[in-house]
């Protein structure tokens, strides 16, 4: 849908001649044709792209867990964690899971009774049990699993999916990010950094107006007329200015923003969702936030083609998000929050077909210890040696795990996984190879991936 209509905007031109409000021989340019969004020399940043390869999947759902999932609670059991409670193991006392394992699926991956609901989803699901990243700290690891690096805030992975494909929906952003509060890291969760603006994920906070402003203020027509005019004048100056890349990003974010008052209210509106698609997500009608709002609301977003929809469930706030140090116990209302929705998710994906080209990606930035220097200690720390994420739909296989930690979960014993061979395998496949998915920057090539990552081809169908 174009933002703008000739003949509305020639009617405006006309009314502007007839009260000498242009001058003369701006007017046979302006009634002209005006030129088109990526023509001029510079072309639009966000027109969809080919990717580099064929390509299994065609978007991807990110649902990232703030704070720090426990591995040894979830999704990576421990029999002789378990049967070892409370001896010594190097410096420290082992600590049992309080929630017990079991197989809720056909397949026999086993999960704790955490996530009766995901578990349930284990055919379709691929678990990463031996998942690594270099800093135990809230801030640095959350930059390294969203844009690559510990030490400079760099791209999103989003960012980096709508720079190498674009977007088939240009009336809605290419990523878009469902956070109802902000996570440790802050903005650069989905921060476009050095690549231009219009790749960086738009925030949108799950409550009674989900996108502030979207609402038009003047009529249908007089908008109209003002961005015909608009759009006359952006593209007169690009084509003046064709190596312009950062004014190109620029009107194509304006452009967005004007096609979203048009679609996302449509996109927002759960209003004509069935009864039983509503269960799935343990939500009503009138709901508007939760996790199962999010979970509905991304793949709306996905069939509608944005790219990239990211979730995140809590904020960082210690008391409210996975940061479990003075109790573990505290992983039991999180965990509740987000169980139901994410597998109501992958059922409702599965159902209409999405999920065979749509990756969903589970993670978080690390895991948490399986012991510690006190005996009584109730909670656990940041652990990042290794922990688990998982992967489902998209060409993943699923009904199987990948890697293993060791016998009590402190260290990696088979089949290490970056987070670089995370990412690189997320990009593969959406049909970008990362080592090719470069931008120019500060005199080097730039990648999500850095200077090492591989794809982790035994998990792909």
């Amino acid at each position: 849908m174009s933002i703008y209509k000739p003949q509305t905007r020639r009617r405006f031109i006309a009314s502007l001649a007839s009260a000498s409000m242009i001058l003369p021989g701006m007017l046979h340019e302006l009634m002209a044709e005006p030129l088109a969004p990526g023509k001029g020399g510079a072309d639009n940043p966000l027109a969809p792209r080919a990717p580099m390869f064929p390509a299994k999947a065609k978007r991807v759902i990110f649902l990232y867990m703030s704070g720090g999932v426990s591995h040894v609670d979830t999704f990576d059991p421990k029999p002789k964690l378990q049967a070892n409670h409370l001896k010594a193991y190097n410096d420290d006392f082992l600590h049992a899971s309080p929630w017990k394992f079991q197989r809720y699926a056909k397949c026999d991956t086993e999960v704790s009774e955490l996530f009766p609901h995901v578990g349930s989803m284990m055919d379709d699901i691929c678990v990463i049990r031996s998942m690594r990243n270099d800093i135990p700290n809230h801030t640095q690891a959350v930059m390294q699993i969203h844009g690559g690096s510990t030490v400079e805030a760099r791209p999103s992975i989003g960012s980096w999916m709508s720079y190498g494909l674009g977007t088939v929906n240009q009336e809605l952003p290419s990523y878009i990010v469902l956070a109802p509060e902000i996570p440790y890291g802050g903005a650069t969760c989905w921060d476009s950094a050095f690549l231009p603006a219009c790749h960086q994920g738009i925030r949108v906070i799950p409550g009674q107006e989900a996108i502030p402003n979207i609402t038009r203020q003047a009529s249908l027509e007089i908008q109209e007329m003002d961005l015909g005019m608009i759009n006359f004048f952006n593209q007169r100056n690009l084509a003046e200015h064709e190596a312009d890349k950062t004014l190109a990003a620029r009107i194509k974010t304006f452009e967005t923003a004007a096609g979203m008052q048009t679609q996302a209210p449509e996109v927002f509106d759960i209003s004509k969702e069935t009864d039983a698609t509503l269960a799935l997500y343990g939500i009503t009608r009138d709901t508007k936030k939760g996790f199962g709002w999010q979970c509905l609301i991304a793949r709306r977003l996905s069939e509608r083609g944005v790219r990239f929809v990211e979730l995140i469930d809590t904020g960082s706030d210690k008391y409210t998000n996975w940061d479990s140090h003075l109790d573990i116990k505290m992983h039991a209302p999180v965990a509740k929050k987000v169980d139901q929705p994410i597998a109501g998710l992958l059922k409702d994906l599965k159902s209409r077909g999405m999920l065979e080209d749509t990756l969903v990606v589970w993670t978080t930035e690390f895991g948490r210890k399986p012991g510690d220097a006190s005996p009584d200690e109730q909670g656990r720390t940041h652990w990042s040696k290794v922990y688990s994420s998982w992967l489902a739909g998209g060409g993943v296989k699923g009904g199987v795990t990948y890697g293993a930690s060791d016998d009590f979960g402190y260290d990696i014993a088979e089949k290490p996984c970056d987070i670089h061979d995370f990412q690189a395998t997320i990009l593969s496949q959406m049909g970008l190879d990362h080592k090719k998915l470069t931008y120019r920057h500060a005199g080097r090539d730039y990648r999500l991936t850095d200077v090492s990552g591989r794809v982790i081809r035994d998990i792909l169908a």
